[in-house]
């Protein structure tokens, strides 16, 4: 598709929408987005909509220029919709968005479209519920949180493979790097290497945040 014909797109869409290129940056921005962030289109184009949006999930910061969502778009992988906290005028408010791809004729990298419904309330209901059934059952928060939530986080389009799920697997049960390698057979290197991969696919910078982020996303 081409520029105009996305910006046309977003533009006919009721609730906040924006697009993205294949860099991150900005093409298209509604109405409704303007009013939600509090950011006009002329100011909103051509920025990195990290740094429009701000998101955040329930594990920490998400948006930044390799987010997980921007992995998943440019190798054209299915996203589901995920719940994000994001920065309006009048403070952090939680959305839910949906991701739509569309080609660019111009890139290899298709668009993300971007499209946010507002459930604030609904999600601090959901989040009052968790913490009750944690304290009431003593169940772990990620387990709480799967019974009650309506959508996983954004990482849950991360693609991991086999390989490095298991060591995430096994760093979530604590093992170290030496354990790790000799669990699995193979090298020290093979496995710091690994997590290097894992953190750059979840987006995170340490092997604490990569499991958190992980198993809110239940990808382990």
């Amino acid at each position: 598709m081409r520029a105009r014909e996305i910006k046309e797109l977003v533009e006919s869409t009721s609730d906040p929408s924006f697009a993205a290129d294949g860099e991150g940056l900005i093409v298209a921005w509604n109405a409704p987005a303007a009013e939600l962030f509090g950011v006009p289109a002329d100011e909103a184009i051509g920025k990195p909509c990290g740094h429009i949006v701000q998101g955040v999930d329930e594990c920490g910061p998400v948006c930044s220029r390799d987010c997980t969502i921007h992995q998943a778009v440019r190798k054209q992988h299915p996203i589901g919709n995920f719940d994000l906290q994001v920065h309006t005028p009048q403070g952090m408010r939680w959305c839910n968005v949906s991701v739509l791809t569309a080609p660019d004729e111009g890139s290899s990298s298709p668009y993300a479209i971007h499209i946010i419904k507002q459930i604030d309330v609904r999600k601090r209901l959901e989040m009052a519920m968790r913490d009750f059934i944690v304290q009431g059952t003593g169940l772990p928060v990620e387990e709480a949180s799967a019974i009650i939530s309506s959508s996983r986080a954004a990482a849950s389009g991360t693609e991991l493979t086999a390989r490095e799920v298991g060591v995430l697997r096994l760093l979530a049960k604590g093992a170290t790097t030496t354990a790790i390698a000799a669990q699995l057979r193979i090298s020290r290197t093979t496995v710091n290497n690994h997590i290097q991969h894992i953190l750059r696919k979840l987006d995170v910078h340490t092997r604490l945040e990569a499991i958190r982020r992980a198993e809110h996303a239940g990808l382990i």
